[in-house]
Order: structure tokens, then C-alpha cells, then sequence
């Protein structure tokens, strides 16, 4: 469906082309669809990069979309694990928070402005699968006929004796995804290397499987238990990563993710991340991650962030006023060291005309200007069933909200 862009009066061409570069939520797509004020990409800066032995040419693109983004080597090369950790996890709001919560916490280590990004090159779907299995017993090995050397599983084995459910609940399943990213540096005006890299490890913090009849079963796994073995699971990752070549001494950061059950309607969080230094083979120190998210409204967030729930819920009553047929209203609030830092509005609505659509957006906007401060960055997504209506961006600490219409 051909989309273009209907600005409101309340929205000039003139200033998003001064806000396009905060932006970077919305993505690519969502600017080329602003034709009349899209930017243009130059071919961008060609360097080569070396990998091994190898030297190969690439391109840095000059356009940089949003500061809190990392520019991508082109021609993109995709990871030999690629979309391995959409089947690792239990739900879409995981698979993009692991991935895009990764590289925010990369970037405390390799900033954007000094790192260009790339897929992970080292780990590939093989290895990344075999990690993933279970240790084998030696009844278990001689059973499958497998080499000792093939025997690399980081989750723990599972018991020779007793029932499914009983072997289960001693032996759960820790380590669910592995996620490799790897961070670029130019070392010459023509030359980038490999200057870093970035491993996320999502742990389960539910463990599901099948008794012998084939009845779901589940064991909720606790966070003291969830961190312990994330970081043995990390130590040997990273005795791992070192006898790869080309990763023997680069800087390597390990970031420790919890996952969501699969019934949650908001994704996990990173709860610890460690640094180490070029060179090093030991882990010295763990850094907490305070970051959580919350629904919007819930029990848990009128209990938590009382404040930011009133706040929501008077946003929703006030919408509800404007439209006299149902609206589902929707927010998933992240928090950063118990401090909101974004929040994500979804609205669904039956409409009956574009001029509903147009009237309602510019109510709604005016609405996220009034209600919520503006050191929060506040997203909003219209729709009616089916399809996507308008979208709402308010960047923290912005004085303008980008609207934008599809039709």
C-alpha cells in the first residue's frame, strides 16, 4: 500500500527538517516517505576493511541518522548466526529489546561517534546452536555416539534418572540466545578494523517443557539464581571467545539479559554487564543494569511509579472524552534507574474517515505536550484494525512533536 504524509497544520516541512536527525525511531522508511523533505544519501565514504588476512572494500555512510545510532558498514554482511535469536526467544518484544538494548549498553564502551557497526562475524548458527545445547553425561555421550571434543553445551546436563518433571526441575534450561555485535574503528583515513565486540546472553527466567504424556509443564527460575549462572555462563563464553582468531585480544563487553515468560505483553531487561580489556582472559567486575519496563496501566506500575500511572491514566481518560466510540489505549514505560526514559503508546480505534483520523492526532498531540514532562521521550501509535492511522514523536527535552499521517 502506497503511504504518503499529510502535515498538519500544527506540523511544518520546515521544522523536520531540523528535527529529522533526532529521530531515529522512526527508522529510514519513515523518512523516505517525507519526498518533499527527504534527505539525500550520498554513495558515502569508501575505506577498506581487513578481516584476517583479507582486505576488502566497504563504504561508511555519511548520513548518520539519529547520534544515539551507530553507522553500518555497507555492504551490509549479515551474521552466519542471522535470525537466530528470533527462535530463541519467547516473544517479538524481547527479540528487538536483546537486540537494540545491546547496542545501547555497547555504547557506553564504543561510543557511536568513534565505532561503526557490524553483524556479528565470528559466532556463527552452528556454534552459536551447539552452546546452546545441554552438557552431556558420559551415558548420554556414549548413547548418542557423540565426541567428547562436540560436547560444548553451556546449559547444564540433564539427569540420566527419574521422571521428565523431576529432571526438569533439577536441571533447567539457563542460557536461551547468544547475540554477537561487532564494533568497527577506522585506523587510517582509508583502513577500519575490528575494535570491539559485544556479546548478549539472555537467560531464562521461566524454564518450559513436556512431561512423558506431553502436558506443558513450567519452572519459574529466581533472579539469584538467573544472575550466578549467567556469570558462569559468561566466563566460559569469554575463555571461548579468546581462542577464536581475530577475537584473542580485542575488547570484548558481556551484558547479561533476562527474558520475559512468554504470556508477558512488555519484553525482559539487561540486568548486568562487565567490560574487559584488550587482551584480558578474567572478568574483574560486574556492573548493575537498572532498567525495567512497566505496562501501562497495571498493578505493578500503580504500585512501583504511582506518579507516572496518573499521569498515564489521566492521558487515557482525557482521550476517551474526545472519541465517543471505544479506544484501547495502551503504554509500555521503561525505566532507567527507576527514572522514566521512554514511553510507547499504542491506540486502536474504529474510524470512518480520514478528517477523524486528522482531528484525533492533532488532539492527541496536544494531549502528550500537556501531560507528560519533557524529559520523557513519549511515542505514540494510532491505529484502527488492521492498519496503522498516524504517529506521534515527542523526543525528550524537544520543544516540537513530528507527526505523521498514512494514507
Amino acid at each position: 500500500m502506497k503511504r504518503i504524509s499529510i502535515i498538519s497544520s500544527l506540523v511544518a516541512c520546515r521544522w523536520i527538517k531540523r528535527a529529522r536527525k533526532r529521530l531515529a525511531v522512526l527508522g529510514l522508511a519513515s523518512f523516505c516517505l517525507l519526498s518533499a523533505c527527504a534527505p539525500k544519501f550520498d554513495q558515502g565514504e569508501e575505506v577498506v576493511q581487513n578481516k584476517g588476512s583479507k582486505e576488502q572494500e566497504a563504504v561508511i555512510p555519511k548520513y548518520n541518522i539519529s547520534d544515539s545510532y551507530y553507522r553500518v558498514v555497507l555492504p551490509f554482511k549479515p551474521s552466519g548466526a542471522r535470525g537466530q535469536v528470533v527462535g530463541d526467544l519467547n516473544t517479538r518484544l524481547d527479540v528487538d529489546e536483546f537486540e537494540t538494548g545491546l547496542m545501547r549498553l555497547a555504547s557506553e564502551q564504543f561510543p557511536t561517534d568513534d565505532y561503526l557497526f557490524q553483524e556479528g562475524q565470528y559466532l556463527d548458527g552452528k556454534t552459536v546452536n551447539k552452546w546452546l545445547e545441554r552438557k552431556r553425561t558420559s551415558n548420554q555421550l556414549k548413547e548418542e555416539k557423540m565426541k567428547p571434543e562436540d560436547n560444548i553445551g553451556l546449559n547444564p546436563p540433564i539427569s540420566d534418572t527419574g521422571t521428565n518433571e523431576q529432571k526438569n526441575k533439577q536441571s533447567p534450561i539457563y542460557l536461551a540466545s547468544i547475540l554477537e555485535h561487532d564494533y568497527l574503528v577506522k585506523v587510517d583515513n582509508d583502513k577500519v578494523k575490528l575494535g570491539g565486540v559485544a556479546i548478549g546472553l539472555a537467560l531464562n527466567s521461566v524454564h518450559y517443557y513436556s512431561t512423558e504424556q506431553g502436558y506443558p509443564r513450567e519452572v519459574k527460575i529466581k533472579d539469584d539464581v538467573i544472575e550466578r549462572e549467567g556469570k558462569k555462563i559468561a566466563t566460559e563464553v569469554l575463555k571461548r571467545l579468546r581462542n577464536i582468531k581475530g577475537l584473542g585480544s580485542v575488547p570484548i563487553t558481556i551484558a547479561l539479559y533476562k527474558q520475559a515468560p512468554r504470556s508477558s505483553v512488555t519484553p525482559g531487561h539487561f540486568f548486568a554487564v562487565t567490560h574487559v580489556d584488550e587482551g584480558s582472559n578474567t572478568i574483574d567486575k560486574w556492573e548493575a543494569v537498572n532498567e525495567e519496563y512497566y505496562l501501562f496501566p497495571s498493578d505493578e506500575a500503580e504500585k512501583n511509579h504511582r506518579d507516572d500511572w496518573l499521569k498515564f491514566n489521566n492521558f487515557k481518560s482525557d482521550v476517551e472524552d474526545f472519541f465517543p466510540n471505544y479506544t484501547g489505549i495502551v503504554g509500555k514505560g521503561l525505566y532507567v534507574n527507576d527514572q522514566l526514559q521512554k514511553l510507547t503508546i499504542n491506540i486502536t480505534i474504529p474510524f470512518y474517515g480520514k478528517t477523524e483520523v486528522i482531528g484525533f492526532t492533532q488532539y492527541v498531540t496536544g494531549l502528550v505536550m500537556e501531560k507528560f514532562p519533557d524529559y520523557i521521550t513519549v511515542n505514540v501509535y494510532i491505529s484502527s484494525t488492521g492498519q496503522p492511522e498516524s504517529l506521534i514523536v515527542r523526543q525528550a527535552k524537544v520543544n516540537e512533536p513530528f507527526v505523521h499521517i498514512y494514507r
